[in-house]
């Protein structure tokens, strides 16, 4: 149950990130807030049936909202709010490996 608090808290967190950076005029944020949040929340519903495809679907996502949030960090210079996306997805990148790993 506490997994899927964190899990459904993070996609939140990317939902709220894609309306902020819609906030400042930015639908592609908007976009993929929206989008990578309802990934995020698909890969919590994956859990009750597979969770080792869960884990491996959520740590691969994580991996690329990494990537994508480096960019536009080394971009925008500015931590708010893909700095502050990209510390919570490298720790939720960190739960989900270790719980891939324990649920091998």
């Amino acid at each position: 149950m506490t997994t899927n608090i964190i899990l459904i808290t993070y996609g939140l967190f990317l939902i709220l990130g894609g309306f902020m950076g819609f906030k400042k005029g930015s639908k592609i944020s908007l976009i993929m807030g929206l989008g990578s949040g309802l990934l995020v929340f698909i890969g919590v519903w994956l859990l009750s049936f597979t969770p080792h495809v869960a884990w491996i679907f959520l740590s691969f996502l994580n991996v690329l909202l990494s990537v994508s949030f480096i960019s536009r960090l080394i971009k925008t210079r500015k931590f708010m709010p893909s700095g502050m996306l990209l510390l919570i997805t490298i720790a939720v990148l960190i739960f989900c490996l270790t719980h891939l790993t324990t649920h091998a």
